[in-house]
């Protein structure tokens, strides 16, 4: 309104003096563009803030993206640090934390002469954990699960196959104490079921050494730089009292008689052991020249047979071993003989006993086996093993009319094929057939794995 009236003055204004003409059109001038700018200033402010609104729509939609991708940056960080954390728990469980492991084994079984008695059974299912609580000292155990099922009214066990603690005193001596497997024969050390051919075990080293025998116990092991090593234990030994002098039938299968055999009816496994008595054990073995091992122990100790009687009854078990793989064969050999002190005193009670306490028992075998095809992880080997035993080859104050020279001795000759998927998996079958007792012939299918 202002410029209008200082217009207007000036254009009723007579312009008498030159001199004032100039800076009157100048103002003129001047006032006309500004009320143009001013015609104009709403128009320019719309679009300036259309403008601001689209920057700010922008920059919420930037801060939002910002967000997502932080938030994707932190999860992919969790990750990483999980993963790393998986890594360095696994890397501790491997050096110096906890281990697992574990074996198991299923059987088909088809007796030849009696086929209405076949039978499939997952034998045992074996789990392992293990702690390294230092890098001298390591704890170990294992329990088994025998037959798949457990209870009052099944046939299946459940058991504490090891659980000792192990102590490196210096590189070539150690010492290990509590529940732990007794170092006798070839298996019994190692009876993973990839480790031995045949879908069961032999019965040498079943029947006559009781695998898996274990006992409660201390042991001190050693080892030379030429290849000799040793092992030395007291432990729990055998209880006679267990010995089963009448059988209430005769073993309907093979697998029965582990009912029959000495020490395999009386090793104790630590299950609230007889412990007034003790036993000793000492085991050397020498693999000083690649692929061949040799070997042999004795155990021995005093048992009770009954409160009051035989207070000077003594087991004893020798054996000997050998294994050697050159090339593609594998060749073993094992001998074992066992005797028990005293059983005259037993059996005198017991006239009629269906199966008297034996004084002596033995077996031994001869195995071989040859890599036949081998592709990738892949492994077919057959076998062949020859084994001769005996649970009671001599008696001792039995009466007349039983055999004193003992049992007639069993021979059983095994042909098969273990068929590795790879080193942890096999497949196994064999034949067996038993010269006394030919109603056992059968056929086996078996499945075995270890990790």
């Amino acid at each position: 309104m202002r410029r209008r009236i200082v217009l207007h003055a000036l254009i009723e204004t007579p312009m008498k003096t030159p001199a004032l003409r100039p800076a009157a059109l100048a103002l003129l001038a001047t006032l006309a563009a500004g009320n143009a700018a001013a015609a104009t200033e709403p128009a320019a402010t719309v679009q300036l803030e259309k403008k601001i609104d689209l920057l700010s729509q922008q920059i919420e939609a930037m801060k939002a993206e910002l967000q997502q991708l932080k938030a994707q940056n932190q999860a992919l960080s969790d990750q990483q640090q999980q993963t790393q954390q998986q890594v360095t728990q696994q890397q501790a469980s491997a050096d110096n934390g906890v281990k697992l492991w574990g074996y198991g084994e299923i059987y088909y079984d088809r007796p030849v002469h009696d086929t209405s008695a076949t039978s499939a059974d997952l034998a045992r299912a074996v789990f392992g954990i293990g702690y390294n609580f230092d890098e001298r000292t390591q704890f170990n155990s294992e329990f088994e699960i025998e037959h798949a099922v457990t209870s009052s009214s099944d046939p299946g066990e459940f058991e504490v196959e090891q659980f000792y603690v192990n102590h490196q005193f210096t590189d070539k001596m150690a010492g290990k104490a509590g529940l732990f497997l007794i170092p006798s024969g070839l298996i019994n050390l190692s009876h993973e079921p990839t480790n031995f051919y045949g879908v069961h075990r032999n019965f040498v080293e079943t029947l006559i050494i009781p695998s898996t025998w274990r006992e409660g116990g201390v042991a001190v092991t050693g080892n030379t730089d030429a290849g000799l090593s040793w092992d030395v234990g007291l432990t729990t030994g055998v209880d006679l009292a267990k010995w089963t002098i009448n059988p209430s039938e005769p073993p309907a299968s093979a697998n029965d008689l582990k009912d029959l055999a000495p020490l395999q009816a009386s090793h104790q496994e630590l299950a609230q052991a007889s412990a007034q008595n003790l036993s000793q054990y000492l085991a050397v073995n020498y693999k000083g020249i690649p692929g061949f091992t040799a070997g042999a122990s004795v155990f021995t100790g005093q048992s009770q047979f009954q409160k009051g009687l035989a207070r000077n009854q003594r087991t004893t078990l020798w054996e000997a071993h050998t294994r050697w793989t050159p090339g593609q064969a594998d060749l073993s050999a094992v001998y074992a003989r066992g005797h028990i002190s005293n059983t005259a005193e037993v059996n005198q009670l017991y006239p009629g006993a269906a199966n008297p306490l034996p004084a002596d028992f033995y077996g031994y075998y001869l195995q071989a086996a040859y890599n036949v095809w081998k592709r990738d992880s892949y492994r077919l080997a057959p076998f062949l093993r020859w084994e001769r035993f005996n649970l009671g080859s001599r008696y001792d104050g039995v009466p007349m009319g039983f055999n004193a020279n003992g049992q007639p001795t069993e021979r059983v000759w095994t042909y098969g094929a273990n068929f590795y998927l790879n080193p942890h998996v096999v497949l196994k079958a064999d034949y067996q057939m038993f010269q006394q007792n030919s109603r056992f012939d059968r056929l086996d299918l078996g499945l075995g794995l270890n990790f």
